[in-house]
């Protein structure tokens, strides 16, 4: 047995290290860039591979402030030539081909496709249906949360059908790791709008003018705030916790002198 690792892959590639170098991001500008197109270009030519996504978030994946989902990044690659080698996102990869010699190969590619001679015999294939959806520019947990409300907060973004959970109004991106190991950074989750939730279920939360998710819980309030969530009545409301699944982030009581509302049910 090995004790981890396979025999010499450890070294050829770390997922961490080029997330944090942009590696993705910076291989899709310089490919783009090879073929002199401008965003506004490859925006176009990207609809033609079922992917409906604007300069904006083009610009976010080349910046490293997000990134493509796998559908995406296949067509990504199909367009730019690198479906057939995807080792150009290995460290230590070196081009075969210098950037002219990239270019025109490509536009030979090209040129063979449009010719239709060497295309292999069609297959019955099912058709991926999209469909596009709002997703928030913001991240859940780093932002500000009443900005969720505002139309120019989001973005039309195209998704395989099958990709979206049913009911789903919004998609919300995901910022840091206090929701591991459910949700991961950079994860966009289907939210339906809602004004309450049920303890034990997750949502996003507009609290103290940030946006976050987190799983809800109520706890009888504390002597300190026992009053503010008394009504006229004498009834004693509960006081609503948010918990966050990585034990490593305590849970955040939510003050009454704060605000706080409910923005949507996460959906699984």
């Amino acid at each position: 047995m090995t004790n981890g690792k396979a025999a010499g892959k450890g070294a050829e590639y770390n997922a961490e290290a080029e997330k944090a170098r942009n590696l993705i991001g910076t291989r899709i500008q310089d490919a783009r860039k090879e073929l002199g197109w401008s965003l506004v270009t490859m925006v176009e030519h990207l609809k033609d591979y079922g992917v409906d996504v604007g300069r904006t978030a083009l610009n976010k994946w080349e910046n490293g402030d997000t990134v493509p989902s796998a559908y995406q990044f296949l067509a990504v690659c199909r367009l730019l030539g690198l479906d057939d080698r995807i080792s150009t996102y290995m460290t230590d990869y070196q081009p075969e081909l210098n950037a002219e010699g990239r270019r025109l190969l490509a536009q030979y590619r090209r040129d063979l496709i449009c010719s239709g001679n060497y295309r292999p015999e069609s297959k019955s294939l099912d058709l991926v249906q999209f469909r596009e959806m709002k997703v928030a520019y913001i991240r859940a947990a780093a932002g500000t949360g009443n900005l969720l409300d505002d139309d120019e907060a989001y973005e039309m973004v195209s998704f395989p059908e099958g990709e979206i959970k049913k009911g789903a109004d919004v998609g919300i991106r995901i910022s840091g790791d206090s929701m591991e190991p459910v949700y991961h950074d950079g994860q966009t989750v289907w939210v339906q709008k809602c004004d309450t939730l049920n303890p034990g279920e997750v949502g996003i939360f507009d609290y103290d003018g940030r946006a976050y998710i987190k799983l809800y819980q109520e706890q009888e309030p504390g002597e300190n705030v026992r009053e503010h969530y008394t009504d006229s009545y004498g009834v004693v409301h509960r006081q609503p916790v948010l918990i966050s699944y990585n034990k490593a982030y305590d849970p955040i009581e939510v003050s009454p002198s704060c605000t706080f509302r409910v923005f949507g049910k996460v959906l699984r």
